[in-house]
């Protein structure tokens, strides 16, 4: 039985069912990825580039049916799916434009008599394995510069999202990229894991939980692949000072709220110094108050979105519960509603003790966890007391003193006064349990290409 499905997280009703992949149809996809790229890297890089770029101009064509698409499969208000589309044709757009520029040959000085160039080829067919919470833009930053630089993909999309890595398919054939350059695949965990195994595939992405990543980064070790892995984080927000505390106060509450809460990169942790922490709190508790569910379709003021499903409810609403127990308290918020569906209450947790498990579990909804500090250094120390490394921001009136303290964080992507900079140029990615490997920008492209040399002896 297939668990590939469209259940609307709104009211827990099964929309569309699809059938899972067979064996043969994965081995077919796989010929078809291998045989394919054998045309399509010798096909020349502006061609792919304006296939990518004729891409990005149906998603902004069908943008109404895209957004409605995941706004009913994952639960995202409508709103928000339209800004989800926009940034992935923005992506998308950006490598098609950019993309030769960012795969061009270059010489380097050698000491041997001779001509040494580092080229930018592309290795072959790779498999991308995505989740629900952006749909369509995870796949754009995956897909889109290893289309212009030669590579095949086949993605494997999240179980709940059957509909949406249709439609993602069938633009990328409708731009032009020929049948087996980009396909979608239904598959299951052991077909995975022999797409990994098999020779024909040169490397794998995936963006997902430490867990799922510690999996697939040990099958892609087995077999000498390449692999990307976006493990999502913990992201501490330090708030030193603010002339608007209240105004501070919202743009946490906002960014930790948006999707849900169900953002790899959000403030999870917002850190604040001892002089402004309750009225930031409060603050805080005021946005959260008289909250109720909404229809993400159309969604009015002060109302939520329900989470990607009954079981990601739960889970956070587990999580909340776990931190009270061991000392925290939940402020505001922290209502699971009934079942099927799938709301939960933003909510303010304090209090979470720092020798307690739940100090160091991700909550994957809209939770937001503050803690109180007294000085810089305990505020950077708090921040670096974490097992994952993606993003982090520090605000205060003071920008080098806020600049002082975001060069100290152990994180992949550091902010001055803004919570994440967030836009096709600019690169995504960790370190430590976060992952490895970087998507978007300049260096987006680096990643699935052999940096061949040649050389030319004189």
């Amino acid at each position: 039985m297939s668990n590939y499905r469209v259940q609307n997280p709104a009211t827990g009703q099964t929309v569309e069912t699809f059938a899972e992949a067979t064996d043969t149809d994965i081995d077919n996809t796989v010929a078809a990825a291998h045989a394919t790229y054998l045309t399509w890297k010798d096909t020349d890089i502006q061609e792919r580039a304006g296939i990518v770029r004729r891409a990005a101009e149906i998603f902004h064509e069908r943008k109404d049916e895209l957004a409605r698409t995941i706004s009913t499969e994952m639960g995202k208000s409508y709103e928000e799916s339209v800004d989800e589309v926009e940034f992935a044709a923005d992506i998308i757009e950006y490598y098609g434009v950019h993309g030769p520029s960012l795969a061009t040959d270059y010489q380097i000085p050698s000491t041997i008599p001779g001509t040494a160039r580092i080229e930018a080829l592309p290795i072959g067919a790779l498999l991308g394995v995505m989740p629900w919470n952006f749909p369509y833009y995870q796949v754009a930053r995956f897909a889109a510069p290893n289309l212009v630089l030669g590579n095949t993909i086949m993605l494997k999309h999240a179980d709940i999202c059957g509909r949406s890595a249709l439609l993602i398919e069938e633009i990328f054939l409708a731009a032009g990229v020929p049948e087996g350059g980009y396909s979608h695949l239904f598959a299951n965990h052991d077909q995975i894991a022999s797409i990994i195994a098999d020779p024909r595939v040169q490397g794998v992405s995936l963006t997902g939980s430490e867990r799922a990543g510690a999996i697939i980064g040990a099958q892609a070790g087995q077999n000498l692949k390449k692999a990307v892995l976006e493990l999502g984080g913990i992201d501490p927000m330090v708030v030193l000072d603010a002339s608007d505390v209240a105004a501070v106060a919202r743009e946490a509450w906002e960014f930790r709220t948006y999707n849900a809460g169900q953002v790899c990169n959000s403030n999870k942790r917002l850190i604040v110094m001892d002089d402004i922490y309750e009225e930031f709190v409060d603050e805080l508790v005021k946005l959260g108050t008289g909250l109720k569910p909404g229809d993400p379709a159309k969604l009015g003021d002060d109302e939520y979105v329900p989470l990607s499903s009954r079981t990601a409810a739960e889970t956070v609403d587990a999580q909340v519960k776990k931190a009270v127990s061991e000392g925290a308290r939940a402020l505001v918020g922290g209502e699971l509603g009934e079942g099927p569906a799938a709301y939960y209450s933003p909510t303010v947790l304090v209090d979470v003790p720092r020798d307690s498990e739940s100090y160091g579990e991700e909550i994957f909804g809209p939770v937001a966890t503050v803690y109180r500090v007294s000085s810089d250094e305990e505020a950077l120390e708090l921040a670096n007391d974490c097992a994952l490394g993606l993003g982090g921001s520090v605000f205060s009136t003071d920008e080098a003193r806020a600049d002082r303290v975001a060069a100290g964080l152990e994180v992949g992507m550091t902010h001055v006064n803004t919570i994440a900079a967030e836009a096709a140029e600019i690169p995504f990615g960790g370190v430590k349990r976060s992952g490895f490997g970087r998507e978007m920008g300049p260096i987006g492209m680096g990643e699935f290409v052999n940096k061949r040399l040649h050389f030319v002896a004189k």
